[in-house]
């Protein structure tokens, strides 16, 4: 009984992937979030078999079936990415929030959301749209005060925005943007409320960890495209470090850490 709970849950996470792709190639352009899907070469509308979430990318091997454009892989990855975040979500609550689960779960459904919109909308296009960090901002408020961690101070967890926000705002004025978003510092203050002081600094600091590493093989394996004057999208490192820190236990991050 289980196996079909998780897999549903994985489902539902693909399904919910799909209408985000949608969201991204469609934010801040002329097309409506409404309406048929279609193919973004063509413009023929799509079919419901050529919807399914991952099978119909992997059943016409990644085209068009009319014009045989080649589809971009970004379909299948955020179906699949979405699907297992969901999942991950799922075992989470389970485990730690087990008396507001599913009111936590639903909520932790639209967190992850929001956040595959993020982290791919910033991949694309270098900067993190305001509609969607502005709303995150306002869901982790909500955090602390309707999901307070165990123990968890709620001054603590209330000051945990504005102190991890700071050094990025700091970093913006001081470098009139050069080395950082002020995008950047709005997402940091909604994951500082989101995850509370402790998880919160892991999760920076793992974001820093994360993105130096993958600069430095860019500079190797692509030389000439990539240097060190290059833009890098921070906002996914973001991301990344806040799935780790709300995902692991955090006796095993702070194992890691070496407390």
């Amino acid at each position: 009984m289980e196996y079909i709970g998780v897999t549903l849950v994985f489902l539902f996470g693909t399904i919910i992937g799909s209408f985000l792709n949608v969201v991204i190639f469609r934010y801040n352009t002329n097309f409506s979030l409404g309406g048929r899907s279609f193919c973004l070469y063509c413009g023929k509308e799509l079919k419901w078999y050529e919807l399914i979430p991952l099978f119909s990318f992997l059943a016409l091997k990644g085209r068009c079936l009319t014009c045989k454009s080649r589809l971009s892989v970004q379909y299948p990855l955020v179906e699949f990415f979405t699907g297992t975040l969901f999942l991950l979500s799922f075992i989470y609550t389970r485990d730690y929030m087990w008396g507001n689960f599913f009111y936590f779960l639903a909520y932790l459904f639209i967190v992850v959301s929001i956040m595959v919109v993020i982290f791919v909308y910033d991949l694309r296009h270098k900067i993190i749209p305001d509609g969607f960090v502005f709303v995150f901002i306002a869901l982790s408020l909500v955090r602390p005060i309707a999901f307070p961690y165990l123990g968890e101070n709620i001054l603590w967890a209330l000051l945990a925005g504005p102190l991890l926000a700071l050094p990025f705002a700091f970093l913006f004025f001081v470098s009139s943007g050069r080395w950082m978003g002020f995008g950047d510092a709005k997402l940091a203050l909604g994951m500082g409320w989101f995850l509370g002081i402790w998880r919160g600094g892991i999760a920076i600091l793992f974001s820093f960890w994360i993105g130096a590493i993958i600069s430095i093989i860019l500079l190797f394996l692509s030389s000439k495209q990539f240097t060190m004057k290059s833009e890098i999208p921070f906002a996914p490192f973001l991301i990344i470090g806040m799935a780790i820190a709300t995902f692991v236990p955090l006796p095993y991050l702070l194992t890691i850490l070496g407390f």
